[in-house]
């Protein structure tokens, strides 16, 4: 009986220790992507700036030919 509770509570333990496990690689997985997104972002913002720029040279150069 002893030994049956034994196993039971290592059983248990085990579990939680491959949940945390799995939580924490999830954390882990969610912090790299964000790290990746935050290495690509300026690029984007700066690509956006510059389109936004040239659209309004278009309309400058629309207006001024009017």
């Amino acid at each position: 009986m002893r030994t049956l509770i034994v196993l039971l509570a290592a059983a248990l333990a085990g579990c939680g220790v491959s949940e945390t496990a799995s939580v924490a690689a999830t954390a882990g997985a969610a912090k790299a992507k964000e790290a990746e997104q935050a290495k690509t972002a300026p690029a984007q913002v700066q690509g956006r700036l510059d389109e936004s720029f040239k659209q309004a040279e278009q309309k400058r150069e629309g207006a001024d030919a009017r």
